[in-house]
């Protein structure tokens, strides 16, 4: 006996059901952004307006400012995020900054050296200490937290000695013992579009970010930061060389803290040993709202720089809420806390 034919509705298939867990798992991968976007939308509804009506938060001015300092920051954080790519961790950036912000300061009014050879020698200072953190790390074998907690000691203690305790004013102008105002206009000036003059930290910050992400994606370099923080004994074996790949990526932590340095001089106009205290947590804070994981092997620039702007909108908006700092730490601490636990859901 012969089956009759099945008929068309019986072989179309039924309609795929929407599935929240893949939402979910869609913004878990892309929480930094998602996180961006709700944070702009709630700083526009809770900020201030003025008498005639303007938001605070949206005026030009107040973004730029928000890129400005987010920048110096995300500059950090981008070396911070080749530290953690390969596992390790960097807690010595914020004090690097401040000996290279003294540094940096030293050699321009008490020295009286000119900008260029200021700045090798404030950027090889940088990159100087990351290198030791990272031979002591991998030649003597101490984790990576130990040696840059050491580092982090270290390099305030000799920036309190190199300024003598207080900070080191930079006084531009044409008269002897004050600094040329070129310095001033290279690490904190404006680039003028339009109407519009945009600080020149932002150009830092996109040009380190755009070099960083270059590297990681289409270098070897860059994919063997990734085996070595994905598995450092499968690396090994292939034939990575971990202990340089790691001495790498913390003299380019070094670097960055020392480029970070001379901008926070310009900006500040002096060099403090008390500058950069907490940007470690900051820069940590920035590469885990982006995404990356703390155990290595992923993550990406592009996340960590949406993570220093979050960071940089949240101290605004609480600033112009009047909000005390000791409220915007703990805030922060909270944020890195929800952070990692949506990674720890998207694994």
């Amino acid at each position: 006996m012969k089956s009759s034919p099945a008929s068309p509705s019986s072989i179309i298939s039924p309609a795929p059901r929407f599935a929240w867990s893949d939402l979910w798992r869609f913004m878990l991968r892309f929480q930094g952004y998602f996180g961006l976007g709700a944070i702009f939308v709630v700083s526009v509804l809770l900020s201030p307006v003025r008498a005639d009506g303007s938001n605070i938060f949206l005026g030009a001015d107040n973004l730029l400012n928000i890129a400005r300092f987010a920048s110096e920051n995300g500059i950090i954080a981008i070396g911070m995020t080749l530290v953690i790519l390969t596992a390790g961790i960097d807690l010595s950036v914020g004090a690097v900054l401040a000996l290279c912000a003294v540094g940096a300061a030293a050699m321009l009014s008490r020295y009286h050296l000119d900008i260029v050879p200021t700045i090798l020698l404030v950027l090889g200072l940088g990159t100087g200490a990351g290198l030791i953190n990272g031979l002591v790390t991998t030649r003597v074998g101490i984790q990576s937290f130990i040696t840059t907690l050491a580092m982090l000691s270290a390099a305030r203690g000799a920036a309190s000695l190199w300024a003598g305790g207080y900070a080191i004013p930079l006084a531009y102008g044409t008269a002897p013992g004050n600094v040329s105002p070129s310095f001033k206009s290279l690490f904190s000036g404006e680039i003028a579009l339009g109407a519009l003059h945009f600080p020149t930290q932002i150009v830092y910050f996109v040009a380190v970010g755009a070099i960083v992400t270059f590297v990681l994606k289409r270098t070897g370099f860059g994919r063997h930061v990734y085996a070595v923080g994905s598995n450092e004994t499968a690396a090994r074996l292939a034939g990575v060389d971990v202990a340089r790949v790691k001495i790498a990526v913390f003299a380019i932590s070094g670097f960055l803290a020392a480029l970070a340095a001379l901008l926070h001089a310009a900006l500040v106009n002096q060099g403090s040993p008390i500058d950069g205290q907490g940007y470690e947590l900051n820069a940590i804070a920035a590469v885990v709202i982006g995404g990356a994981s703390l155990s290595g092997g992923r993550g990406a620039v592009a996340g960590t720089m949406v993570g220093a702007l979050i960071l940089g909108i949240l101290d605004n908006i609480l600033g112009l809420k009047n909000i005390q700092s000791e409220y915007q730490l703990i805030l922060k601490g909270l944020i890195i806390v929800l952070a990692v636990a949506l990674q720890r859901q998207s694994e």
